[in-house]
């Protein structure tokens, strides 16, 4: 097969201690990874950033140290600033703004910004006119005829479905290549299949950001309590697998897929890591490097 899935890795910020143990391995041990498979970015915003969403950003790492080691390994860094809410005082955010000029500075790879709100993406265009941008799967567009006309439109690179449509496979088919190349497919999520609060949800993240003082979101899903569950995840009807991406999406023409995250453990990353890109018979070497350096906290 000569299409490569190319994966999207959240915690660009807030995994950064592991992903600088784990980049090394994956390229000096690249024989212990998939050979089908690629990391193609990695996604983010820091804690407490005016214009992010869908999930609290966080981590301690200097952007700059972000950037960089995304940078060293040829990867993509993305900010994630899917605020839905922002009005157009926000736009001159200082911090927001500072950002956006050290990630537009580097070309080689390109950077990129997922976005929700049209009105930042209006004005991203104008003065970083480097960036790509990634429409936001917190639109959450149900729709597949929402989701045609999102993937048509010429301002993203990327377009992430809402996790539902993931196996619309009758419906996909109908889209044209250049279509498919854009789609980012979201093959983790744990959220219920059935859930009708998830724009809410995202809604509740965005005023958080925003510094509102609102109530916080509370799930009402099936389980909900428990928290994310890789396990419980894999249950789930729009799960995909790494079988799923072999025999169904590639070679469909659909290349590139998005891996859920922030706001988790760098634990569980690691199991995400560990499933989706490294062979069965590697996987204990590499939870060994990266136990062995102490700087994954388990409790």
């Amino acid at each position: 097969m000569d299409r490569i899935a190319q994966y999207h890795l959240p915690g660009l910020f807030e995994f950064y201690e592991l992903y600088r143990v784990f980049l090394p391995l994956y390229c000096t041990h690249r024989d212990w990874f998939y050979p089908w498979c690629d990391i193609a970015s990695l996604y983010g915003s820091p804690a407490d950033c005016l214009w992010g969403g869908g999930r609290v950003g966080g981590g301690d790492v200097r952007p700059q140290d972000a950037l960089a080691l995304a940078q060293e390994y040829g990867i993509s860094a993305r900010l994630t600033f899917s605020n839905s809410l922002l009005q157009p005082e926000h736009l001159a955010d200082p911090t927001c703004n500072k950002l956006c000029r050290l990630f537009a500075a580097c070309d080689t790879p390109q950077s990129g910004v997922i976005v929700h709100s049209e009105l930042l993406l209006d004005y991203l265009k104008r003065p970083y006119p480097s960036f790509y941008f990634v429409s936001s799967t917190t639109k959450v567009l149900t729709e597949f005829s929402q989701l045609a006309q999102e993937t048509a439109r010429e301002d993203f690179r990327y377009v992430v479905p809402d996790f539902r449509l993931n196996k619309a496979f009758d419906r996909l088919a109908t889209l044209p290549q250049d279509q498919r190349d854009k789609l980012e497919f979201l093959c983790n999520e744990c959220c219920w299949v059935g859930c009708r609060d998830r724009k809410v949800c995202y809604e509740a993240v965005s005023r958080r950001n925003l510094g509102m003082d609102t109530p916080e979101h509370r799930c009402t899903a099936p389980d909900a309590a428990q928290g994310y569950r890789f396990s419980r995840a894999m249950e789930s009807p729009s799960f995909i697998s790494i079988e799923d991406i072999l025999t169904r999406y590639l070679p469909q023409g659909f290349t590139n897929f998005k891996i859920e995250g922030r706001g988790l453990g760098s634990a569980i990353v690691l199991e995400f890591l560990l499933y989706y890109l490294t062979k069965p018979e590697y996987q204990l070497r590499v939870r060994e490097e990266i136990y062995l350096d102490s700087m994954l906290d388990l409790f």
